[in-house]
């Protein structure tokens, strides 16, 4: 079973960005951890660390595991989650030898990289790797990623316990309590594991927050094991009894009543005639709250569509020009694929086929060289879609021979286009298919009214605009565009619904990373989402599409012991 020692000390924090959409909580266990020891098994300990302007830095750790070559962990990571920014994280799992410091006596037991992204893949199976690259033996290491919403989204448990059995010969036990979840696959997922409480047999184990997502996947009657230990320093408990609940049973303490579970031990049950139970134990308070948050939809299965636009009007200059903002360098991307690059390679991670549609405006095209304001740049009117950010990148770069830059710089049709698409998935009723329309142009819009107009329509379609301004232009007209400073109007003076664009200018992060400008352009697009959602009172899907309605309202009860 699952062994457990005191929680180790605090980890070194790491300071992010100013805003967090969510936190995610990180659960983890390893299989077949190579044995360092000669007379114990392996004591390990799996290290979190974070990458931050290109060092590594450790977040937090895990409680140090006694003789375990098949650890799981109690700790839960819980790093702050940005939606615009690719998160490198690195998970080290030691030997831990006498102290809970890792120094040159602790054995390396590998370690694996991934990013903050799986939390939409919510499971991650890898193998460890030692230094140089070279694999631990068969040991691998597996990640539980689930969201949870800042300090909502929590269940909180009060737990204690009468009359447990003894299980010491010359003292008393001293009991520990750990509740899995059952998923629908048969497995149990460790949800928590309280402290130990010495030499008791009617413990009373602190409070605990946990998601609701983590704890019953926000249904009511997933059921819940609950087993009950007495701690051994060796990391052979003794099995004291278990018992099984849901999570609607425990919302029965809401009326005053109290919830005691038996401790049964399955054998003592079918050996002793008489045999009742191992001790009670007893849910003495609960507390819960739940929002609807970015990740909830996301985890959900909401996917992101991702559509970019490009400006291919005759003010960017000749492409065969090195002075033109559409000039291909062999040695380098231009404006247009930078910010194409930057803010695509963040949203591929949340569309599950990864095929991004790929337009063009303000040119001549074949085969009549008629001006278009909405063509595919792969020339297939039926299909504009391309694989991956690579396809949209050789599309690209294969659309401009072919083409005459011309004019003018109108982007309503595009945005129509998208908003109509947009508008089929919105009558779906379900919170399945997001979109964002990337706009990347070199100068102020010359159809602002219309632009206006299809702007105030688009937001109240699943959809959110983002315009990057490339070259060196003037740009204040198109601030107008972005309602941060004042609501955008149609010129009617319909007001927008919600503010669905944000405009950056490329030249602002010319010296800055690709990071730095996804992170600025995407970093509204969280809240809008949930902002789309909330307003159309659409719950995410599946697992949080039929989460029964006592979650939804606050609970708070007075505790019974």
């Amino acid at each position: 079973m699952n062994d457990v020692l005191e929680a180790t000390s605090p980890a070194t924090s790491l300071s992010g960005p100013a805003t967090c959409v969510s936190k995610v909580e990180l659960r983890v266990s390893c299989k077949s951890l190579l044995d360092r020891d000669t007379l114990n098994k392996s004591d390990p300990c799996v290290v979190l660390m974070m990458q931050n302007n290109g060092q590594w830095i450790e977040l937090d750790r895990t409680e140090v595991i006694k003789s375990n070559l098949h650890p799981v962990f109690g700790k839960v990571f819980s790093p702050g989650y940005y939606f615009e920014e690719v998160q490198k994280l690195r998970f080290e799992v030691y030997d831990i030898h006498g102290t809970h410091s890792i120094g040159t006596r602790d054995d390396d037991s590998g370690g694996v990289e991934c990013t903050l992204e799986i939390v939409a893949q919510k499971k991650m199976v890898k193998p460890l790797l030692l230094k140089y690259g070279k694999y631990a033996g068969k040991s691998t290491i597996t990640v539980h990623a689930e969201e949870i919403s800042g300090n909502n989204g929590y269940v909180e448990l009060s737990f204690c316990a009468k009359k447990l059995d003894d299980k010491d010969l010359f003292s008393k036990s001293d009991p520990f309590l750990e509740i899995y979840r059952m998923n629908d696959d048969e497995t149990e997922q460790l949800v928590h594991r309280t402290e130990v409480i010495k030499n008791n047999l009617n413990p009373v184990w602190e409070p605990f927050k946990v998601s609701l997502m983590s704890l019953c996947s926000c249904e009511e009657d997933r059921k819940l094991k609950c087993l009950v230990w007495d701690y051994d320093s060796r990391g052979k408990h003794d099995y004291i009894g278990e018992f099984y609940t849901t999570f609607r049973e425990m919302q029965k303490i809401s009326g005053g009543n109290k919830v005691m579970f038996d401790c049964v031990n399955p054998k003592y049950k079918q050996k002793k005639r008489n045999y009742k139970n191992s001790g009670v134990v007893i849910l003495s308070d609960l507390k819960l709250h739940r929002v609807y948050s970015f990740l909830d939809y996301i985890m959900g299965g909401c996917q992101i569509h991702f559509t970019v636009a490009i400006d291919f009007t005759a003010s960017n200059g000749d492409p065969r020009n090195s002075c033109s903002l559409h000039y291909i360098n062999p040695y380098q991307p231009n404006e247009y694929l930078k910010a194409l690059i930057a803010v695509g390679e963040i949203c591929q991670d949340y569309d599950s086929d990864k095929r991004f549609s790929a337009l063009g405006f303000g040119a001549r095209i074949p085969p009549n060289y008629e001006v278009s304001h909405d063509f595919a740049i792969n020339f297939n009117p039926d299909d504009d879609e391309c694989e991956g950010i690579q396809g949209v990148v050789e599309a690209y770069q294969n659309c401009l021979p072919k083409i005459q830059l011309y004019g003018p710089t109108n982007v309503a049709p595009i945005i129509n286009r998208i908003a109509k698409l947009a508008a089929g998935d919105g009558n779906i009723k379900d919170a399945s298919r997001y979109h964002i329309l990337l706009i990347l142009t070199d100068g102020v819009v010359t159809d602002m009214a219309d632009t206006r107009e299809a702007i105030v329509r688009a937001s109240y379609q699943p959809l959110s605009i983002i315009i990057v301004g490339v070259g060196n232009a003037d740009f204040t007209d198109m601030q107008i565009l972005d309602g941060d400073d004042g609501v955008l109007r149609s010129p009617k003076g319909e007001p927008v619904l919600r503010d669905i664009v944000q405009f950056v200018p490329f030249r602002d992060f010319k010296t800055a990373s690709p990071a730095a400008l996804a992170k600025c352009v995407l970093a509204e697009v969280p809240s809008q989402v949930v902002e789309y959602y909330s307003h159309k009172v659409i719950s995410p899907m599946c697992p949080m599409r039929d989460l029964p309605t006592p979650i939804l309202s606050p609970v708070a009860t007075t505790p019974t012991e």
